[in-house]
């Protein structure tokens, strides 16, 4: 079973973050059979799913919750903009990432490649920081609603007890 740990990331003036949810980190919740990602988000409602890596420049989604699960190699991301922190990711992990959470590959191996969905499908907006984005992002990440599933349990899922 994977391990669970939880991150809480403050507004700093650029980036919001969540106020109110922490970033989920599932570490080996895939290791076994990554090829299953993908099958497994979409089964627990998180779809319009891809492949490819993650852009090595903070942005964050104001619009939907992401999944980002860890189908090749290994990269460090930084979460919570430029006072975030940084996290060591390999094959296998899964990181859930509220509205608002800031994220950005710092580096990453040739073989890298994860898989992202959102919660029924949903289209993600990209903000960058910039200070015209703020007032209207700010309003979105409080009206994006919690989602039906844990991505990686379902409706079992310890989503549920760490977002209510």
């Amino acid at each position: 079973m994977e391990q669970l740990q939880t991150f809480r990331f403050d507004d700093d003036g650029r980036i919001p973050n969540n106020p109110h949810l922490p970033v989920l980190l599932y570490e080996g919740a895939f290791r076994t059979d990554p090829d299953r990602i993908e099958r497994a988000f979409n089964e627990n409602g998180w779809t319009n799913s891809w492949t490819d890596g993650v852009f090595d420049y903070h942005h964050y989604h104001s619009n939907t919750h992401e999944v980002l699960g860890v189908k090749s190699g290994t990269a460090e991301l930084q979460l919570g903009g430029e006072g975030g922190k940084t996290f060591t990711v390999r094959t296998g992990d899964v990181a859930v990432l509220p509205a608002g959470t800031g994220h950005k590959r710092l580096s990453a191996s040739e073989d890298f490649q994860v898989v992202g969905a959102y919660p029924d499908g949903l289209s993600p907006n990209k903000k960058l920081g910039e200070p015209e984005e703020r007032p209207y992002a700010l309003e979105q990440i409080a009206s994006v609603p919690l989602p039906a599933q844990d991505p990686v349990r379902g409706e079992d899922g310890p989503l549920f007890n760490t977002w209510m």
